[in-house]
């Protein structure tokens, strides 16, 4: 990484950080709502941004890659799949999230069933940000970043010393960000990191297939089409350790759905929309991106197994490895910017997601009740900068955990998405909810997962959600159905917010899901996989 790399990097980095400082200055802060939500102002293309930019991290980029890398397109699931569950985010659960007008995904558990379930669920979504996603990206994204731009060597230092440099360096501009301009800074940065990381991300393909083709593309793909086809097969094996196509239907699609329409992280960004209107827009667009994004978060590891293939022992370095083979030396500075505001943006997107959660659903309703709106927004900051240092420091450490615990960590999630979307879906469409029904719902499936991870241990987590699901359904219907209810008014709700939707949203919606089915027929023995 030469001298115009580095100063590159530096002036992109500024040059984002002065752009979205001066468009966040439009937003009053001060107040809890202009703090956590940035004012209710986004439009839908800063929405899709920020959503897009909070949920892809290096770690994403170079795990899916690597699984690409072993085992072929079947990893684009992840992806692909997920762009079905954006349609459902914009036309099933945006609309009722901007009817009752909440701040956060747990205030409509409070609504549905009370005070306690709410919290739980709180707590939950802030011991899953702390424990595992917020340290994971600071060090993932600082391993690959040291890993691709030799930062160790720039700086004549050990790469633990260098990844613990760059960890403290994104912790630290992370917790400026929100400290200094709430989520609408990291929103507003995230419209310029989104760009270039769309036009940075695709140029890798496109280069590398330039290059495996002696300078036409198609060749570079006709190619891989002749010499690994069986890599771009994305119907998985029913036993597969990647992603069993049985589960598309099941595990996979109801993971998604907790993840794209329940998770406080992505749909804090959704509620911070000017309107109903704005907010679906960006989470289709959110969808078109997942789609698409496959092209750089699954097929670079293919095009690293056909370019650089005999250079990797190790599937976690295929797109480190290939980065550097195809990228020329004077682009190093540019993409290395996009690799960082990929980092900075996840980091910067759950921190302040996980600080809401604290300060709102916990803080506020027990500490805070006679505290105005500009004092919670003051608690808030300091709540930033305090979680913000802790999983800065916690972040290196993750190097001395085993590899296996790294693994359990990053299943957390199994411990409380299927409950949490089957307690929102039933509060979406059910007269009568159990509360009581809804804390043993909580407690069996916890149960029951934790006890899967020993006694079914060969069972991929995806077949265990999919039955989960089921049971944890069953068990909250049976206690509303038997159960101490009360029959609740869908309509005695008036948030004030604007909720005339997209006329559009339709025909968008559908055109998403034929571009999902599309891409699976490309990507399989009907199409390039033929061979």
């Amino acid at each position: 990484m030469g001298l115009f790399s580095i100063i590159s990097f530096l002036t992109i980095i500024i040059g984002v950080a002065f752009y979205a400082y001066k468009r966040s200055r439009s937003v009053d802060t001060s107040s809890a709502d202009g703090y956590f939500l940035g004012g209710r102002s986004l439009g839908g293309f800063a929405i899709a941004s920020t959503i897009i930019m909070t949920n892809l991290s290096t770690e994403q980029i170079v795990g899916q890659n690597a699984q690409s890398f072993r085992v072929g397109m079947e990893t684009m699931a992840w992806e692909v799949t997920a762009a079905i569950t954006c349609v459902i985010l914009a036309l099933v659960f945006l609309p009722r999230y901007f009817k009752y007008g909440i701040n956060t995904v747990s205030d409509f558990i409070e609504v549905r069933y009370d005070t306690f379930t709410k919290r739980v669920v709180s707590l939950l979504f802030i011991f899953a940000y702390i424990a595992s996603f917020l340290p994971v990206v600071l060090y993932s994204g600082a391993l690959v970043f040291n890993k691709i731009f030799r930062v160790d060597q720039i700086l004549g230092v050990s790469t633990g010393v260098s990844i613990v440099i760059i960890s403290f360096f994104i912790g630290a501009v992370g917790i400026a960000y929100l400290f200094l301009g709430g989520m609408s800074l990291g929103a507003y940065s995230d419209t310029i990191y989104g760009v270039g990381l769309i036009v940075g991300g695709l140029s890798i393909p496109v280069i590398g297939l330039v290059m495996l083709g002696d300078g036409n593309l198609f060749n570079g793909l006709d190619y891989i089409v002749k010499n690994s086809p069986e890599k771009l097969n994305s119907i998985g094996a029913i036993d597969s350790p990647i992603v069993p196509w049985p589960t598309l239907f099941f595990g996979m699609f109801f993971n998604n759905l907790f993840f794209w329409c329940t998770n406080q992280m992505i749909v804090q960004k959704a509620l911070a929309g000017k309107s109903l209107k704005e907010a679906q827009k960006g989470a289709l667009t959110v969808g078109f991106f997942k789609i698409f994004g496959a092209l750089f978060l699954v097929f670079p590891g293919i095009l690293a197994f056909n370019m650089v293939g005999d250079k990797i022992t190790n599937p976690d370095d295929a797109y480190p490895t290939l980065i550097v083979h195809i990228l020329p030396e004077w682009a190093f500075g540019i993409f290395g910017a996009v690799i960082f505001g990929a980092i900075l943006s996840s980091f910067v997107g759950s921190l302040s997601s996980t600080a809401t959660l604290f300060t709102l659903d916990l803080y506020k309703p027990l500490f805070g009740k006679n505290k105005t709106s500009q004092e919670v927004a003051k608690t808030g900051r300091k709540v930033t900068i305090i979680i913000g240092v802790f999983v800065t420091i916690l972040a290196p450490m993750i190097a001395l955990f085993p590899q296996g615990l790294y693994q359990v960590v990053q299943e957390f999630n199994g411990i409380y998405n299927m409950p949490l979307l089957v307690l929102i879906l039933a509060g979406f469409f059910a007269k009568r909810v159990s509360s009581l029904g809804a804390k043993v719902t909580f407690l069996t499936h916890i149960v029951l997962y934790g006890l899967s991870k020993f006694l079914l241990a060969d069972i991929h987590f995806l077949y265990v959600l999919s039955a989960l699901f089921f049971l944890d359904l069953f068990i909250l219907l049976a206690f509303s159905k038997y159960g101490k209810t009360e029959e609740f008014d869908f309509d005695q709700y008036n948030s004030g917010l604007d909720l005339n939707p997209w006329k559009y949203r339709h025909v968008v919606s559908i055109i998403v899901v034929v571009t999902v089915v599309a891409t699976y027929l490309l990507f399989s023995p009907w199409g390039l996989a033929h061979g």
